[in-house]
C-alpha cells in the first residue's frame, strides 16, 4: 500500500548523541551557571537577614538541625575532616560521574536526565539571585555556629572561604545557599543510581548519598535544613518540566536542521535538473531521441538483425 507524504512536516529523525556534542554543551550551561551565580550577588545585611529567618523558622518548628550535627562535626575531627573532603569535593565528581555512567550505559534515558539537571540548576540560579541567603558558618559567633571548612583548612587544599581553593575565596559566592544545589544534585545522581543501577550496591549508594550530603550540608554549617528542601525542591520542579524543554529544544534543533539541509538541496537540484522530464523512448532506445541522433544525416536505418534492436530475434544458421 503506498503512502503519500507530504513534504516538509516528515518526522525528523532523532540524532544519535555524540561526546564530542554533549561535552561542550554541559561545560558551557556550567560555565554559564558559574559566572551567574558570581553576577547573583545580593545585600550582605539582606542576606543576613535571610538566613536568621530562615533559623527562626526552623526553631519554630523545630528541625534545626544544624545545630547539634555543627556540634558533633566540630568535636569530632575524624567525623569533621571527611565530612569538609565529601562537601568540597564530591559535588564536582560523583554528578559527572553519574552522568558519563547514564550517556554510556542507558543512552536512551540520557537526554531527559540531562535536561532535568540542566533545567533545575536554572532554577537554583533564579533562587540565588532572589534570595541570597547568608549560610550558619557565616553568621555572628553568638548564634552557636562553627565553620568546620575554616577549622580543618589545614587538612585541604580549601582555606576559611568554603570549599573554594585557598586564594580563590573571592571567586565564589559565599551568600549562594537557598537552594542547597549539592543536595539537589546529589538527589539527582541518587534517583538515577536507583532507578537505573542493576545491583544492589549501586541502588544502595542511590539511597546513602543523597542522605549523607544532607548531613554534611548542615554540619559543616554550609546551609540549613530548610536550604536542602529547597534543593529537593527545586530538583523535583526540574523533573516536572524536564520534558517541555526537551520538546522545546528538539522543534528548534529539528527546524534549524530542516533550514540548513533546505538551502544545498535547492541549489542542488537548480544545477542538475532531470533530463527525462517530458521526454519518451521509442523502441529500441535506451536513451530519449538515441534514434534521431543516430541517423541524423537523414540516412534510413537498414533491415538488418544487428540494426533491429536488441529485441530483433537471431539470423537462421
Amino acid at each position: 500500500m503506498l503512502q503519500t507524504v507530504t513534504p516538509g512536516i516528515e518526522a525528523a529523525p532523532r540524532a544519535r548523541l555524540r561526546w564530542w556534542t554533549e561535552l561542550p554543551l554541559i561545560i558551557l550551561v556550567y560555565a554559564c551557571y558559574s559566572a551567574g551565580r558570581l553576577l547573583a550577588r545580593g545585600d550582605v545585611a539582606g542576606a543576613v537577614d535571610h538566613g536568621l529567618t530562615i533559623l527562626r523558622i526552623e526553631k519554630f518548628l523545630r528541625i534545626n538541625a544544624e545545630h547539634p550535627l555543627n556540634r558533633l562535626f566540630t568535636s569530632e575531627a575524624w567525623i569533621g575532616v571527611p565530612a569538609d573532603f565529601w562537601y568540597a569535593s564530591l559535588h564536582y565528581l560523583v554528578t559527572p560521574a553519574v552522568m558519563v555512567w547514564v550517556f554510556r550505559s542507558h543512552a536512551v534515558h540520557y537526554r531527559l536526565a540531562r535536561t532535568w539537571l540542566m533545567t533545575s540548576t536554572f532554577i537554583g540560579l533564579i533562587g540565588f539571585t532572589l534570595l541570597p541567603t547568608c549560610p550558619p558558618r557565616l553568621l555572628s559567633a553568638g548564634h552557636g555556629f562553627v565553620d568546620t571548612m575554616a577549622q580543618y583548612s589545614s587538612y585541604g587544599w580549601w582555606g576559611g572561604e568554603a570549599s573554594a581553593p585557598r586564594g580563590m575565596g573571592g571567586m565564589t559566592n559565599q551568600y549562594a545557599a537557598m537552594p542547597s544545589l549539592h543536595v539537589g544534585w546529589a538527589l539527582w545522581c541518587g534517583v538515577l543510581l536507583w532507578r537505573y543501577g542493576r545491583t544492589r550496591t549501586a541502588k544502595a549508594a542511590g539511597v546513602v548519598y543523597p542522605l549523607v550530603t544532607t548531613i554534611v550540608v548542615m554540619g559543616t554549617a554550609n546551609h540549613y535544613f530548610l536550604d536542602a528542601v529547597a534543593g529537593a525542591a527545586v530538583m523535583g520542579v526540574g523533573l516536572l518540566l524536564a520534558p517541555f524543554v526537551s520538546r522545546i529544544a528538539e522543534r528548534a534543533t529539528a527546524s534549524a536542521r530542516v533550514r540548513f539541509a533546505d538551502v544545498p538541496a535547492g541549489s542542488a537540484g537548480a544545477q542538475a535538473p532531470l533530463v527525462s522530464v517530458g521526454c519518451k523512448t521509442s523502441a529500441g532506445e535506451h536513451i530519449p531521441r538515441q534514434r534521431e541522433s543516430r541517423f541524423a544525416d537523414g540516412a534510413e536505418p537498414s533491415a538488418s538483425p544487428t540494426d533491429a534492436g536488441d529485441g530483433a530475434p537471431a539470423p537462421a544458421r
